[in-house]
C-alpha cells in the first residue's frame, strides 16, 4: 500500500483515538485547552529557535562556509511548526521532538546516515566509462 494513503488515513484514526482517550480521563474543556496551549507555546519555541538557527547561518556565511545542517534544521523547524498548529496530540510529539535540538540532531543525524548509504550503493550499482576527447577542425572543409 502506499505510504502517503497510510499516513493519510492513518494519522487523523490515531488523533480521533487519542481525543477519545485522553478526552475521556481529563474532560472535554482540558483537552481543547491543552490542545490551544500546545499549539501557542509550540509557534512561540519554533520562532525562537528558528531565530537562532538564522542566527548560526549567518554565522556560518560570515565564516565563507555552506550552512548545509542550518539549512536542513530550518526545515525541520518550520515542519515542526506546522505539526505543532494542526490540532492532535500525536502530531503535537513529533512536532515537539524537532523543535528541541537534541533530539532533532539525533533524528536529522539518522536520516543523513541512511540517505547518505543510500546515495553510496547507487553509484556502485551504476557503471561508468571515463575517457578523454579531443576537437578535431576539419580543415578539408568536409
Amino acid at each position: 500500500m502506499n505510504t502517503a494513503l497510510i499516513l493519510i488515513l492513518g494519522i487523523p484514526i490515531i488523533e480521533i483515538y487519542l481525543f477519545i482517550k485522553i478526552g475521556s480521563e481529563i474532560g472535554a474543556l482540558n483537552t481543547i485547552l491543552l490542545i490551544l496551549t500546545t499549539a501557542v507555546v509550540g509557534i512561540w519555541y519554533a520562532r525562537y529557535e528558528g531565530f537562532n538557527t538564522l542566527r548560526s547561518g549567518m554565522s556560518q556565511l560570515v565564516k565563507n562556509e555552506l550552512p548545509l545542517y542550518e539549512i536542513v534544521s530550518g526545515a525541520a523547524i518550520a515542519f515542526a511548526a506546522i505539526l505543532l498548529i494542526l490540532p492532535g496530540f500525536a502530531t503535537d510529539i513529533v512536532g515537539i521532538l524537532l523543535i528541541f535540538p537534541l533530539t532533532r540532531k539525533i533524528i536529522l543525524s539518522k536520516y543523513s546516515k541512511k540517505y547518505l548509504s543510500k546515495k553510496k550503493n547507487n553509484h556502485k550499482d551504476k557503471n561508468y566509462i571515463e575517457g578523454e576527447f579531443e576537437d578535431i577542425d576539419d580543415k578539408d572543409g568536409k
